[in-house]
């Protein structure tokens, strides 16, 4: 499947987002239109009963003043007064036998429910049913009550008005269910483009960037969205990457340069030997300049796979307790006879014991090419001083200052990368590769070496690694 071209429709996350918004919104309003109508139908059938029970009060009342003789005559009359097609009434005996009614023409297949009327003579009270007729659209509501001694009431009406409006009801919840979902579907397009608009910038960004242009970057808005988090974490990777690209670009430029040199006075030294050499003694020395050329081609190559894989996190140190105050020393004492050859004073100060987390090898290697860069670029008569000062609790600080000849301003962001050399360091041998792995041995040890240098003055590199335990006592 190819992504260079934008999916299809359906197949989008915005039409997913879409459907879902859409889906939720409609069901949600589903489900309170249907509790709705549930409340409405039950507040209209409530309706209606208290209306039966109000007509079976005023019967009562009836048949208490007039007798049964005014009852039947305020029957017919309230029957066609409401419509003999709306009403009717009965009157039974306590068996069930109809003595009287309105008329009933209308009402014919309605008979009466002998359980309706055993129930009565049980618990008394009223008793309410609903009854569906064959070949009429709408149902009646029927109620039967004792309105005097011996006599029951068998009333019903029909439901057509309660039916039209629930007819109307059901008809509005369609149409308005189909207006939501248009509407929430509107919206949730909305909503759900919005909400990817971010994502296609990032996208098309990051299409252009494939194509080679890696100053592109995606644009970051105030609203501190998860969106904008998303643009910000890319470009902070975009940086990252354009800054190795770089990297690798100029460090491939300075492995050319710096193989180059070695590389053709070693074949300028074997040409020269094969055309003009007589001797063994000129071989031999061909040969020993060669070994050493190599061994200094090898130094440089394992040296800058040391830093990547360092950097990279591949290298595993052993982690153990080192005394970084007898490494600092071993290292003085080891540099002592060089700079005392160049004319240069070492001074060295530090507490008694000061205990780091790491590997002893690499701590002694960074140590090492801190010393070897103050004493070398350290002019006679100088110094270069040592200071380690540590606190258990925190931070172990290891100061190696010189009185050399400084660094410039503009080299110091660039004195820590691989092969950087600056102008006044170009005339003394060297691959510009012991800051960068210094630098590497100190963070893969949970630190950092800083600098502060003054040209003319000389410069003064610190290197801050966290504080580990306490060395155990030898066991007795």
């Amino acid at each position: 499947m190819s992504f260079e071209n934008p999916p299809k429709l359906h197949h989008t996350l915005a039409f997913r987002l879409t459907l879902w918004y859409a889906g939720i919104f409609t069901l949600a309003s589903g489900v309170a239109f249907f509790f709705f109508y549930l409340l409405i139908t039950s507040v209209i059938r409530e309706q209606t009963d208290q209306e039966l029970l109000g007509k079976v009060s005023d019967l009562s009342a009836v048949m208490a003043v007039r007798g049964i003789d005014g009852v039947r005559r305020v029957t017919v009359i309230e029957a066609q007064a409401a419509g003999e097609k709306k009403i009717f009434f009965r009157l039974l005996y306590r068996s069930g036998q109809v003595f009287s009614s309105s008329n009933m023409a209308h009402w014919q297949n309605i008979g009466v429910s002998a359980d309706a009327v055993r129930h009565l003579l049980e618990r008394g009270g009223h008793v309410f049913e609903t009854v569906s007729i064959a070949q009429r659209p709408h149902p009646v509501r029927t109620v039967y009550g004792f309105i005097g001694q011996g006599v029951i009431l068998q009333m019903g009406q029909s439901l057509e008005n309660y039916a039209r409006l629930v007819a109307v009801f059901r008809t509005m919840f369609f149409f308005t269910m189909a207006g939501i979902l248009v509407v929430a579907a509107i919206i949730g397009w909305f909503m759900a483009r919005r909400a990817m608009g971010g994502v296609w910038t990032v996208i098309r960004t990051a299409r252009r960037i494939s194509q080679g242009a890696l100053h592109e970057r995606v644009p970051v808005h105030p609203r501190k969205d998860e969106i904008d988090q998303l643009a910000l974490t890319f470009n902070r990777m975009l940086d990252r990457i354009e800054g190795l690209v770089s990297g690798i670009q100029e460090m491939s430029d300075n492995i050319a340069h710096d193989l180059r040199s070695p590389v053709t006075r070693i074949r300028g030294l074997a040409e020269v030997t094969l055309t003009t050499g007589r001797s063994k003694e000129e071989f031999e020395q061909m040969a020993a300049s060669t070994i050493e050329d190599c061994d200094r081609l090898l130094d440089m190559i394992n040296t800058m796979l040391l830093i990547s894989r360092t950097e990279a996190g591949v290298e595993r140190f052993d982690s153990a307790p080192v005394d970084l105050a007898a490494v600092a020393c071993d290292a003085c004492d080891l540099f002592g006879p060089m700079a005392e050859d160049g004319g240069i004073e070492l001074d060295w100060n530090a507490c008694p014991s000061c205990i780091v987390s790491g590997d002893v090898a690499m701590l002694q290697r960074m140590i090492a090419n801190l010393l070897d860069n103050a004493i070398k670029y350290t002019a006679s008569p100088g110094r270069v001083t040592v200071r380690l000062d540590c606190d258990p609790a925190g931070q172990t600080r290891l100061t190696v200052g010189d009185t050399g000849h400084g660094i410039d301003r503009r080299d110091l962001p660039h004195i820590f990368e691989r092969f950087f050399r600056c102008d006044q360091s170009r005339s003394r041998a060297g691959t510009g590769l012991g800051l960068s792995l210094a630098r590497a041995v100190a963070r893969a040890h949970g630190g950092d070496i800083t600098v502060t240098s003054t040209p003319g003055m000389g410069s003064t590199f610190t290197v801050s690694l966290p504080a580990g335990r306490p060395l155990l006592p030898p066991a007795k």
